[in-house]
């Protein structure tokens, strides 16, 4: 399907039973709520989806899940992340044959490429299928930066079409801009720094509180591509809190608790990942009860 690329794109939280192997009928569940909230994509595999633990065989059934509950109403992205460019490929190909609308693809991951590298692994991704690529540039976490320059680079494959920018830095939204004009879509990655990206010109929001709050996500999203700043920030500033829960090394356990408390999902993390416990379970709650008992009314 023709994708928009604008919007709001869960990073979707991958579902397991108690003996770690994929809950298909809870991620069912869980992605028909987001579709029900209106959310305008859904992206799977990905860091939320503790994509590292997951097998390419898993990672395709899980798109293929997701595709049979939006029923090609809205697209669905899988995540490429690989330590090889052949493996990398191979995924992008096996993803391309289940379906799948597009792909999301993070840098080589255990070692530090190069640009020139860096450049070289994007590019045989984007010449592996005739799907759309969004490039996600975390250098936070990934100790690569893909560069306005580099995007330039990029942009010159029409494969090439949205970049999910997590610098931690808004004013690379508007230095993309400058640069490339209106030839990538941009998405913002960093939870609590959305509402500025939009502000200054990003497309979307690849969102990771969604999973448990897609009514409030999709709000902000919406009243700020309307100009209704104001009702935007009145709720961005309650959901700050809980967006913080995003950028955190424990970001899968924060976002399944949260998902838990609020009924659409469970704490089970594939090892080596363990549940919160102790005290940073108890901070961690009583941030979701605090933002449950003053949950804003919605316009």
């Amino acid at each position: 399907m023709s994708i928009s690329w604008q919007g709001v794109f869960p990073a979707v939280t991958t579902k397991f039973t108690h003996s770690f192997t994929l809950d298909h009928p809870a991620m069912e569940k869980h992605f028909g709520f987001l579709v029900d909230a209106g959310v305008d994509g859904l992206i799977v595999g990905g860091s939320l989806g503790e994509g590292s633990t997951l097998t390419p065989e898993e990672k395709i059934e899980i798109a293929r899940t997701a595709r049979s509950v939006t029923a090609s109403r809205l697209p669905v992205l899988l995540t490429v992340a690989a330590s090889s460019t052949a493996a990398a490929v191979d995924l992008a190909r096996r993803a391309e044959a289940a379906g799948v609308d597009g792909l999301m693809v993070l840098p080589p991951m255990q070692y530090k490429a190069s640009p020139e590298e860096t450049l070289a692994w994007f590019l045989a991704v984007a010449g592996a299928t005739g799907l759309p690529l969004m490039i996600y540039n975390n250098p936070v976490s990934y100790a690569i930066d893909v560069t306005v320059e580099m995007l330039a680079r990029l942009a010159e494959n029409p494969r090439v079409v949205a970049v999910k920018e997590s610098s931690d830095d808004v004013r690379r939204v508007t230095r993309i801009r400058h640069a490339l004009g209106d030839r990538l879509r941009i998405f913002a990655g960093v939870d609590n720094l959305a509402l500025e990206s939009l502000l200054v010109g990003a497309d979307g929001w690849v969102a990771g509180l969604v999973d448990a709050f897609p009514k409030e996500t999709v709000a902000i999203w919406r009243l700020a591509r309307a100009g209704r700043i104001d009702e935007a920030l009145a709720i961005y500033r309650w959901f700050t809190p809980l967006l913080e829960l995003d950028v955190s090394p424990r970001l899968v356990q924060n976002i399944k608790l949260a998902e838990a408390m609020v009924g659409v999902g469970n704490e089970t993390v594939r090892p080596p990942r363990l549940p919160l416990s102790g005290a940073e379970r108890e901070r961690v709650e009583g941030i979701i009860k605090a933002a449950l008992a003053t949950r804003p009314a919605l316009p």
